[in-house]
Formats: C-alpha cells, sequence, structure tokens
C-alpha cells in the first residue's frame, strides 16, 4: 500500500490559498468575465467539493488549480508555492510529482496493460522500468486492483476503469488529488466505491482532496464546499452549514422533479 510519506504538516495548515483570482478574455470589443475575484483557502488533508451549474466557471477554476491556465489577475499558491511564478520546468515536474488527478473520461494507452499503464507518470520522470512496476503495483494495491495488471484497461468496466484511474493518480505519491466528475459515467454502486477510495486517500493517505462534481448525494462528505455560479464563488465551511447546504439541495432536486412529473402526468 502507499504511505503517506515526504510531506509533513500541522494539522488545520492552510495549503492552497487562491487569492483575487479572476479570469476574463475579450470577444471582439465585449470583456467576457469567467471568474471575479475568487478568494479561498483550503486547509491540508481535507475533502473539498466544489459545485455549481454548468456554464458557472468549475472547469477555468479546475485549470487554474491544476496549472494549466493562468489567471487573468491573483495568486494561485500550493504548498508555499506560487504556481504561476514558476518557471515551465518547475511547473511540469509540480503537476507530475504533487498533484494526481483522476478524470471522468480516461485516456489510455491501448498498447499497453494496466500496469504499464500506471506506470506511465513515472517513465516521464525518469524512474527505472522495474522500479516503475513496483511503485505502480502498491498503488494498484491500494485500489485492489492489483490482480489486473496484465489486463488491458479497454476491455474492463466503467468501475474497475476508474479504479485504475485512481491508482494511476497516486503512483506519483502526490500531495493533492484533483478528481474532475470521476463517477459522471458510473452507475451508484461504482461511484460510490470511487467515493471511497477518495475518502481513504484522505484519511488514511493524508491527501488533500478536491472533487468537482454535479452530484448533490456527496457534498456531506465535504470539509468545505465551494459553490461556483456566474464566476462567483462561496465557501462553506461548517458541518452544520454542510449538511443544511445538502439537505436543501437535494429537497430542491425533489420538488423539480415532482414538478416535471406533473408536467408530463397534464401533457
Amino acid at each position: 500500500m502507499i504511505e503517506h510519506t515526504g510531506h509533513v504538516h500541522k494539522k488545520s495548515q492552510i495549503i492552497i490559498d487562491i487569492k483575487g483570482v479572476s479570469q476574463s478574455f475579450n470577444l471582439g470589443e465585449e470583456t467576457v468575465k469567467i471568474l471575479q475575484k475568487v478568494d479561498f483557502a483550503l486547509e491540508d488533508k481535507t475533502f473539498n467539493i466544489i459545485y455549481g451549474p454548468s456554464g458557472s466557471g468549475k472547469s477555468t477554476l479546475l485549470n487554474i488549480l491544476t496549472g494549466l491556465q493562468e489567471p487573468t489577475t491573483g495568486s494561485v499558491e500550493f504548498d508555499g508555492k506560487f504556481l504561476y511564478k514558476l518557471s515551465p520546468d518547475e511547473l511540469a515536474y509540480f503537476r507530475a510529482n504533487e498533484i494526481g488527478i483522476v478524470y471522468q473520461q480516461n485516456f489510455w494507452v491501448k498498447s499497453l496493460n494496466v500496469i504499464e499503464n500506471v506506470s506511465m507518470p513515472l517513465y516521464f520522470s525518469g524512474m527505472s522500468r522495474s522500479a516503475a512496476a513496483k511503485k505502480a503495483m502498491q498503488a494498484l494495491e491500494t485500489v485492489e486492483m492489483q490482480s489486473y495488471a496484465k489486463k488491458h484497461p479497454g476491455f474492463l468496466s466503467g468501475g474497475e476503469q476508474q479504479r485504475i484511474a485512481m491508482a494511476r493518480a497516486l503512483v506519483n505519491n502526490p500531495l493533492f488529488i484533483i478528481a474532475d466528475e470521476p463517477t459522471g459515467n458510473l452507475d451508484s454502486k461504482n461511484g460510490d466505491m470511487i467515493m471511497g477510495l477518495l475518502q481513504k486517500c484522505q484519511t488514511e493517505l493524508g491527501r488533500t482532496i478536491i472533487l468537482v462534481t454535479h452530484n448533490m448525494e456527496y457534498i456531506p462528505l465535504a470539509d468545505r464546499l465551494l459553490h461556483i455560479e456566474d464566476g462567483v464563488v462561496t465557501q462553506t465551511t461548517h458541518s452544520t452549514d454542510i449538511q443544511t447546504t445538502a439537505d436543501t439541495l437535494l429537497l430542491d432536486m425533489k420538488h423539480r422533479i415532482d414538478r416535471l412529473a406533473k408536467v408530463k402526468k397534464h401533457a
């Protein structure tokens, strides 16, 4: 099993600090604002959920957090490093070694089996094939997929592939796990299994989790909620407030379903 080594932090230490982040672009003579003066701070070893409607700015915020898109204004600090003050090589190293990313859609090298695909990030960092294979097997053991090491991921179920994607995200022993709608293509059983693995990454491996999701059922798992709408981010941190938010959202969803059912009945 992968152990949490190399990153030691005091309890409740701020590990991600976002200040005054805005993102806009020019469309002809018009300036389109995507994010507006976003401020939030996340503590280490916490479970954080970003949610909001389509077109709210979630993807842009995620690109900024993962070092893919420099904001128009503001600063992005991860574990004492200001991402957009790093050199291109330093930023590439940070993304490869400190951040593990799980996407909704996985992209596998079809000619490689599971353990080879999980080893890919290690190959890119210059690790030998034998050393990479050993670490990849440890990552697969963490998600209980070691028996699938010689299979090809494209022939596995969606849930199995996501567990392998979790192993690939963990293989470099990153400090942060960022999961972008990782359960979007899964049934509820497999979705809950992936959420269980993310919780395990937080509680047993000491990782900081950032989950982007549209599934309101997962909101009670959060230590901190980041709601984004029209480019504006609001935070919810108190456990009672998080549960209240979850109850309100689920009740609102039930009301919308009931209204749609009545419309269909009278159509």
